[in-house]
């Protein structure tokens, strides 16, 4: 077997594997679970959903008002009312640091985590901190996005099966999608950022100029530091990018040389 062919097949079931394990199973497991949990229909929640929830969870920020016997363990942080956020890799993280803040209690600052399909981390208090400067709750923006993700990743499982499979010219062309995702989850991240901060209300206790968030690095909006950068969702991104790439290429090679 020719060996551009097997590394089209290695690097195409990487991509898929990483998409799979970092995305598309943990959107589909915990679909629909945060409308269970606000309709007080937590009961109705899976075990495998629970597991897979504290799994995923497994080392990630907890607020400090979360007891840590509530930490990664679903059905107590239900029970404690404490601050749910969605299983999926995030992609991008970011925080804010203040004199009010203190760095014993909060050494990362209020941190919020973006995923596809939704939120994790300070979501509330960042909500709180938005909102002193005319800034509208995070929920309002990326509400198409999040709501098609799942649908979305299906599809692009769906055309990675495909190209590993049959490497037709209609599946080596759809394979550049997974190629794009890095791009154009940064191109909608800048493109919701630049709204947030360009479409200020006037109810905000500080009077802020409309400005263009901090993309990438660190920052100042009013009293507040802030910092920037891609959590380990983004790294997973890149890597299932350049798999698919690469399993393009292979192809590629193995034709031209027939």
């Amino acid at each position: 077997m020719n060996s551009s062919y097997i590394k089209s097949k290695i690097y195409g079931t990487l991509a898929l594997t990483l998409l799979s394990v970092s995305f598309t199973l943990p959107m589909i497991v915990f679909h629909g679970s945060f409308n269970k949990i606000d309709d007080n229909k937590a009961n109705q929640i899976s075990s495998f959903t629970k597991t897979i929830w504290n799994i995923y969870n497994g080392g990630r920020y907890k607020s400090p008002s979360t007891s840590k016997e509530a930490y990664n363990d679903l059905d107590k942080m239900i029970k404690n009312s404490a601050e749910i956020g969605v299983a999926s890799f995030p992609l991008w993280a970011v925080s804010l640091e203040a004199a009010n803040y203190p760095k014993d209690i909060f050494p990362q600052g209020i941190p919020v985590y973006f995923h596809f399909d939704g939120f994790s981390g300070e979501v509330h208090e960042m909500n709180t901190i938005n909102h002193y400067i005319g800034m509208d709750p995070m929920w309002v923006g990326g509400k198409i996005e999040r709501e098609i993700a799942i649908y979305a990743f299906l599809t692009i499982s769906l055309i990675m099966v495909l190209f590993i499979i049959y490497n037709n010219k209609i599946t080596k062309l759809l394979m550049f999608i997974p190629v794009l995702l890095p791009i154009l989850f940064i191109v909608d991240y800048a493109y919701w950022l630049y709204w947030f901060g360009h479409n200020l209300h006037d109810w905000g206790a500080f009077s802020v100029k409309p400005f263009m968030p901090t993309l990438f690095g660190d920052g100042k909006v009013a009293q507040f530091t802030t910092h920037s950068y891609p959590a380990i969702g983004f790294y997973m991104l890149v890597i299932i990018s350049i798999s698919s790439l690469l399993s393009i290429l292979s192809i590629n090679k193995l034709q031209n040389n027939k």
